[in-house]
């Protein structure tokens, strides 16, 4: 089984930064395109922006040239780092990957369990 486990979440006053780790465990042969979606109360699960094997990088308008993705395909991470937070950053924020668990299965998509990032002064 895959499990993904997400970190870094918190309270954070406006204008602030915080880092979230995203890392994948479990059996893993090849992992495709990562990213970041979050769902705030009531709302539904939103994309935040996403990243490819190679580094190109999407984002949501909402979150662009503040939020930037990065992975580090040596340890299997996807980060997300959040810059200039807003009150309406906040959100439970998930990772997700698209990871083949072997050579003979295709790709499927998992993800984290979430976690809370609260903007707030």
């Amino acid at each position: 089984q895959v499990q993904l486990v997400e970190s870094g979440g918190g309270l954070v006053q406006p204008g602030g930064s915080l880092r979230l780790s995203c890392i994948p465990s479990g059996r893993i042969f090849s992992i495709n395109d990562m990213g970041w979606y979050r769902q705030a109360p009531g709302q539904e699960r939103d994309l935040v922006g996403t990243i490819t094997k190679d580094g190109m990088t999407n984002y949501a308008g909402s979150v662009k040239g503040r939020f930037t993705i990065s992975r580090d395909n040596a340890k299997n991470t996807v980060y997300l780092q959040m810059n200039s937070l807003k009150p309406e950053d906040t959100a439970v924020y998930f990772c997700f990957a698209r990871i083949r668990s072997d050579w003979t299965t295709s790709f499927n998509n998992y993800w984290g369990q979430g976690t809370q990032v609260t903007v707030s002064s």
